[in-house]
């Protein structure tokens, strides 16, 4: 099986993806950091190269459907966009062929808001200060973001609310729902 995790930037597809691969035996892959490995450069570096963010999310589903079709008993961590564009079209069509579950990870925007991270165009971590004013314009930009991406979260098999579950607890949630999904 593959298990393939969806939602917002910081929500914690990649922490909780680790440890879900970990404790289930799996292998575990971040799309980004695929990406970066597969082009041999930052994925900010890449973006630029492309026309276009759709143009960058084509090259990044050219990784998607390596990972997806060189691997079994895997957790993906995906992208934003894990559902939507070219990634849908490398899903689908893996889908078809694999036994692929995605779950979309959802939170609250102020738990994300806590979660931020910052990156320079290297992918080398950045310390930024959030002000009131910052804090106020990264919680709407959260709220954007997931609007834009919600149609594509919509499309993932489990839908799970993380926000009131600790975090060392949602491996067993995630894998208590993957049992009652196989039993139906």
């Amino acid at each position: 099986m593959i298990i393939y995790l969806t939602g917002i930037s910081c929500v914690g597809k990649t922490t909780v993806g680790k440890m879900l691969a970990a404790k289930m035996g799996y292998s575990f892959f971040d799309v980004d950091e695929e990406v970066e490995r597969y082009y041999q450069k930052p994925i900010e570096r890449i973006q630029e190269e492309c026309f276009s963010m759709n143009g960058f999310r084509e090259k990044a589903s050219v990784v998607l459907d390596n990972i997806l079709s060189n691997n079994d008993n895997t957790v993906i961590s995906g992208t934003p966009a894990g559902l939507k564009f070219s990634f849908l079209q490398v899903y689908k069509k893996r889908k078809k062929k694999m036994e692929i579950v995605s779950i979309h990870l959802k939170d609250t925007p102020e738990n994300i808001l806590n979660r931020l991270t910052f990156y320079d165009k290297d992918s080398r971590p950045i310390t930024e200060n959030l002000d009131e004013s910052k804090k106020k314009r990264y919680l709407m930009k959260i709220i954007s973001d997931y609007n834009y991406f919600k149609d594509s979260y919509e499309r993932a098999d489990l839908q799970i609310d993380i926000k009131d579950i600790c975090l060392e607890d949602i491996p067993n949630f995630l894998l208590k729902r993957l049992e009652e999904i196989n039993k139906n």
